[in-house]
């Protein structure tokens, strides 16, 4: 876990302050930073956690490394619960397009590769995240199961994700791959002449 903490201080924190004071993110904040929260949620999604009490309880037993993340203390799971409801998306959208286009600059410099396609070439897969029907009665999937579906668009030039969206468990990877021309529903613009590729099932 180390070493996913020293991943962690190599974030350009600087374009993350920019991204907080652009969305306002911080408004009527009292003392949960944003960057706290960007933590404990990447540090859920390495450790493979379940819920807000298991984050909340493995950065209590981590304090030493998050004080060098400048990182007082682990939050409480009420505080970070309510940071994740109030807290405006566009301020992950905005870091997410921050990262991936540092590390495209970077595979651009370092790849080789050559494709047979004369078209840019990309792959859209879906998955499905199952949740409670009663829980969550808006995911509408089967009739006893509510589930949403995750759809991630891959760049075979250099390996790297283009966008992702969340929609219902019922929507499939047409549509997605539809709407990235859309003038009513657009997900993302794709270059003109690209070729998706996703699987039958879809």
């Amino acid at each position: 876990m180390q070493c996913v903490f020293a991943a962690f201080a190599t974030f350009p924190r600087g374009q993350f302050a920019q991204a907080v004071k652009q969305h306002q993110a911080e408004f009527n904040a009292k003392g949960f930073t944003c960057w706290e929260q960007f933590v404990a949620m990447l540090f859920c999604q390495v450790a493979h956690l379940n819920s807000l009490r298991e984050v909340c309880l493995g950065l209590a037993g981590c304090e030493s490394p998050l004080k060098h993340l400048g990182i007082r203390t682990a939050p409480k799971k009420s505080t970070l619960a309510y940071a994740n409801a109030n807290r405006p998306w566009e301020l992950y959208e905005s870091i997410f397009m921050q990262l991936l286009g540092k590390c495209q600059a970077e595979t651009a410099t370092r790849s080789h590769r050559k494709f047979r396609f004369k078209n840019k070439l990309m792959s859209l897969d879906g998955s499905i995240i199952e949740l409670s029907a009663t829980m969550f009665d808006w995911a509408k999937y089967r009739q006893r199961k509510g589930a949403i579906k995750l759809h991630l668009l891959l760049d075979h030039g250099d390996y790297l994700p283009s966008f992702a969206v969340v929609t219902d468990g019922k929507y499939s990877e047409l549509k997605v791959a539809r709407g990235c021309h859309s003038k009513r529903v657009r997900f993302w613009p794709l270059i003109a002449a690209t070729t998706i590729t996703f699987g039958l099932g879809s």
